[in-house]
């Protein structure tokens, strides 16, 4: 194993353990105070808060206030989609807190009053709380491309946030016949798994070659001129899909403007109309809709939190973690949601346990496939620096590596999915 390979893996090892949080002496003993908690958004960030702070806080109140009784995860959605796995190795949940004595309510958050603490849910209901801790994800800016909305992305389904569509879209990739072309579309910086609409057009070449559909053409229209680990999907693609995938960026007209559905027509930025017989245009992103309720976002979108806790800089005791928060340097994905859930976890036990907070020591590690048994990865290590989140230090697969590296790569991406699910949901 390479050095960069040791400092990847461990990496991945420290971030998928509380351990990888310096821990105080406070935090090995459970607080037995029952304050009221409530997290919204059972994905990797509020499905892992919740198991977290069960651990530290026996006693507490926890309430999971999460709609969905199964989800397709976002990581391997694009494996799903290019059939590499099947559509239920990548289906999860919250139930299994339930046995850890975390009441589940199966219900939408539609308000939240940050200053008083109290949540409301579509049924009417209203939840007090000494608590909360947001992750709800993202949701769609549809008033960026002309033309998009929630009813056309139906028939260019972006697959990005769990539904029906990635059902829908892999369905679609399979009924393609030789010779089509195929659109993807990459929004601005920031977004939900920033390499992923890259390792769907990977994958996708990889599915269209397996089928022998090797006229195919795969557009990557960019609204960006760069990319996370760029270099190293350029170099894949041109080793393993000569000619199949061509990246269009932002400087080159690239960022789709406009869209029509009914005739799979996209209008670029340089004027350009694609007529292509499978879009999926994956949207401008922000914070979900109850972080906008409650007053959490900025003019970005977003929701800045201090660095130290990710408590709210706009309210107190409101705590917000994963894709809705402002973290750069950290990217916007499970692994980084996984890790602020635990140092939430820690900030909130260690204010009812009258401790001292937590060091703040954050992980990520991003892996994507462009085959089944070619992998890359990026990884870093955050703290707080100046009280700004800073990356302490970091890695990427090597650019000139051997593909036993790479096959290596794509084992530890199976891998670590296992592990984190398992460490999320149980």
């Amino acid at each position: 194993m390479t050095p960069p390979d040791r400092r990847r893996r461990a990496l991945l090892l420290a971030g998928l353990s509380v351990a990888g949080l310096p821990l105080a002496a406070w935090a090995l003993k459970p607080v037995r105070e029952r304050p009221r908690l409530i997290i919204v958004g059972g994905g990797f960030g509020g499905a892992a808060c919740a198991r977290q702070l069960r651990y530290l806080m026996p006693a507490a109140d926890i309430t999971l206030v999460e709609p969905r009784a199964q989800f397709f995860t976002g990581p391997s959605t694009n494996a799903a989609l290019a059939s590499v796995c099947a559509e239920g190795d990548i289906v999860r949940g919250p139930a299994a807190l339930e046995a850890l004595g975390i009441r589940w309510i199966r219900e939408a958050a539609t308000a939240l009053d940050p200053v008083a603490r109290r949540l409301r849910l579509a049924s009417g209901t209203v939840l007090d709380a000494d608590r909360v801790v947001l992750s709800p994800g993202v949701a769609m800016r549809w008033d960026r491309i002309a033309g998009l909305d929630a009813t056309t992305s139906e028939r260019m389904p972006h697959a990005w946030l769990g539904d029906a569509q990635v059902s829908r879209l892999r369905e679609r990739i399979e009924s393609l016949r030789d010779g089509a072309t195929i659109a993807i579309s990459a929004p601005a910086n920031p977004y939900r798994c920033p390499p992923g609409p890259y390792e769907r057009a990977s994958l996708l070449a990889w599915r269209l070659s397996a089928r022998r559909l090797k006229r195919c053409k795969i557009l990557l229209l960019d609204a960006k001129d760069d990319f996370t680990k760029r270099a190293l999907f350029q170099v894949g693609w041109d080793t393993l899909y000569p000619g199949m995938v061509e990246w269009v960026p932002h400087a080159k007209g690239g960022e789709v403007l406009e869209v029509d559905a009914r005739r799979n027509t996209l209008r670029l930025q340089n004027g350009s109309r694609l007529r292509v017989d499978l879009a999926s245009v994956v949207p401008p992103q922000r914070a979900a809709d109850i972080a906008v309720a409650g007053d959490l976002v900025d003019e970005s979108g977003w929701c800045p939190v201090n660095p130290a806790s990710f408590e709210s800089t706009r309210h107190a005791g409101i705590h917000v973690i994963g894709d809705a928060c402002i973290a750069q340097p950290m990217p916007k994905s499970a692994f980084s949601a996984n890790s602020q859930a635990k140092l939430v976890a820690l900030a909130i036990a260690a204010q009812f346990a009258g401790g001292p907070a937590p060091v703040p020591r954050l992980v990520n590690t991003c892996y994507s496939l462009l085959a089944p048994d070619y992998g890359i990865s990026v990884g870093g290590l955050y703290g707080v620096v100046s009280d700004r989140l800073s990356t302490l230090n970091d890695g990427m697969s090597p650019l000139g590596a051997a593909r036993e590296l790479r096959a290596r790569e794509a084992a530890y991406a199976h891998e670590w999915y296992e592990q984190i699910t398992r460490d999320t949901f149980g």
